[in-house]
C-alpha cells in the first residue's frame, strides 16, 4: 500500500461534559433535567441485552461514580462508555468518574490529541447519555422538557463540540425529537442551515413504540432529509434493544451478532418504499460491520423477483432491493476482513471507515494499522474512497476531510 489516507471515523462517541444540559435549560428544569450526580452503585447487571443499574443512597455501601440523573432516570457512567487506554481485560462492567476516564472522551483539544495518535483527519460522533438516537428524552414523562433538551443537545454539538476549537476536525451529528414527525423536520432543517449534514436515527422505530418506516408517519421528516441533504444515521443499539437469544445470554453473545439489528432494518427500508418515494435520501449503520451485506442483497433480489406480488412490495418498489442500495445505504466497519474480501459484492462506494473511539471495540489506537492489514489487497484508490473519499462526499466536508462549518 503506498500511503495509508488519513482517517474519517464516521462512528465515533462523545461522552458529553456535565454543563451540557445545566449551561443550557431554562433555570425551572434545574431539578429535573440532566445533570451529573456522584453516588454509590447498588448493583449492575447487563444480560440478554439489558443494561439494568441501581442507584445508591448517600452513606450506601459500594462503589461510587458518577451518574447522570434526569427525572426519574438514574444513568451511571461505566467503563464501557469510555474504555480506551485501559487493557482489554481490565474492561468491565463498572461504575467510573469523570477523573478515571480518558480525558479526549469529552474535551475536545484531548479528543483532537487522541486522533492524531490514531491518523484520523476527522470523526463524526454518537451521544451516549442520550442514547445513540435521543431515546432517552424520547421516553421521558415531560415532552417540553424533552425538546428543550433535543435542541440543547444540539446546540452544544454544533457550537461546542464541532465549533471553532475542533478546527473543522469534528463533524456534527445532531438529534431529534423522535415523538413527532413534523417537529423532527423543524429541526433537521434548523441544524442543516448551520452546516450539520448527518441526523441519528433508530434501526427499528417500533422498538421504541414508535411508527415503522413501512408506514408514512416519517415522511415529513424523510422529506427533510431529502431536501437537505442530510443523511440518516443509525447506531447499533438505536432501537434500545441489543439483539440477544435469551434473558440469561452473557454480553458475549450480543456482542457477537450486533449486526443482526442493522441487517434487519437495511431489509426493512430496502421494501419500504421511501428510497424511491425520497431519491436524495441516503442511510447509513454505524458499527454494523459489512460482511453481512452481500448475502442479505442476493435474498432480497430473490424475494423481490419471484415473491413481490403476494410479498407486499410490487406497488411501491420498483428495482432490484440491491440497486436501490447501491444508491441509497452505506454499510460501516472497523474490523472486518471478511467484508473487505468480499468487497465486489457489496460495492467500494457503499463502504464506510470509522474507529469507534472511545468503546471496548475500538481499534484506537492502531485503527491504520488495522486498516493496512485488512485492506493490503485492495487498489490505491480502492482504499482512499473507503478510509475517507466516500465520507467526504457523503458528509459534504472539504477535500481534505474536514466539516466546513456554518
Amino acid at each position: 500500500m503506498e500511503t495509508f489516507p488519513k482517517i474519517i471515523s464516521v462512528d465515533d462517541h462523545t461522552v458529553e461534559p456535565p454543563g451540557v444540559w445545566r449551561d443550557r435549560l431554562p433555570s425551572k428544569y434545574a431539578g429535573t433535567g440532566p445533570r451529573i450526580v456522584r453516588a454509590p452503585l447498588k448493583e449492575m447487571t447487563f444480560m440478554g441485552g439489558r443494561f439494568a443499574p441501581v442507584m445508591g443512597a448517600p452513606g450506601d455501601e459500594g462503589p461510587v461514580g458518577d451518574w447522570w440523573v434526569y427525572e426519574d432516570l438514574h444513568r451511571p457512567l461505566t467503563r464501557l462508555d469510555t474504555a480506551v487506554g485501559y487493557d482489554r481485560d481490565e474492561i468491565k462492567l463498572e461504575i467510573i468518574t469523570y477523573e478515571q476516564m480518558r480525558p479526549g472522551s469529552y474535551s475536545v483539544p484531548d479528543r483532537l490529541a487522541d486522533m492524531d495518535v490514531n491518523h484520523v483527519r476527522s470523526a463524526l460522533c454518537f451521544p451516549t447519555f442520550p442514547r445513540f438516537c435521543g431515546q432517552t428524552f424520547t421516553e421521558a414523562a415531560d415532552r417540553e422538557l424533552g425538546l428543550l433538551c433535543v435542541r440543547a443537545y444540539n446546540d452544544w454539538m454544533v457550537e461546542e463540540w464541532c465549533g471553532p476549537e475542533a478546527r473543522g476536525r469534528l463533524v456534527p451529528l445532531t438529534l431529534i425529537p423522535l415523538w413527532d414527525a413534523e417537529l423532527a423536520a423543524a429541526e433537521v432543517r434548523r441544524n442543516a442551515a448551520r452546516g450539520v449534514r448527518a441526523v441519528a436515527f433508530s434501526e427499528i422505530p417500533p422498538h421504541l413504540g414508535l411508527p415503522s418506516v413501512h408506514t408514512d408517519a416519517w415522511d415529513p421528516f424523510l422529506a427533510a432529509c431529502d431536501e437537505t441533504g442530510t443523511v440518516i444515521a443509525m447506531h447499533i443499539g438505536s432501537s434500545s434493544r441489543m439483539p440477544s437469544t435469551s434473558a440469561d445470554a452473557p454480553p458475549a453473545v450480543g456482542s457477537t451478532i450486533t449486526f443482526a439489528n442493522c441487517c434487519f432494518s437495511m431489509v426493512d427500508w430496502l421494501m419500504s418504499g421511501k428510497l424511491e418515494r425520497f431519491p436524495g435520501l441516503r442511510i447509513m449503520y454505524a458499527e454494523g460491520q459489512i460482511g453481512w451485506i452481500p448475502y442479505i442483497l442476493e435474498r432480497a433480489d430473490v424475494v423481490w423477483e419471484e415473491n413481490r406480488a403476494w410479498g407486499g412490495v410490487a406497488d411501491k418498489v420498483t428495482r432490484p432491493p440491491s440497486e436501490l442500495f447501491a444508491e441509497h445505504v452505506y454499510g460501516c466497519f472497523f474490523d472486518d476482513a471478511f467484508g473487505l474480501r468480499n468487497l465486489d459484492a457489496i460495492g467500494a462506494g457503499n463502504v464506510l471507515y470509522e474507529t469507534d473511539y472511545p468503546h471496548s471495540d475500538s481499534t484506537w489506537p492502531k485503527s491504520k494499522e488495522v486498516g493496512e492489514s485488512q485492506m493490503g489487497h485492495l487498489p490505491q484508490d480502492v482504499v482512499e474512497r473507503i478510509v475517507a473519499g466516500n465520507a467526504i462526499d457523503l458528509l459534504g466536508l472539504t477535500e481534505d476531510g474536514l466539516w466546513p462549518g456554518p
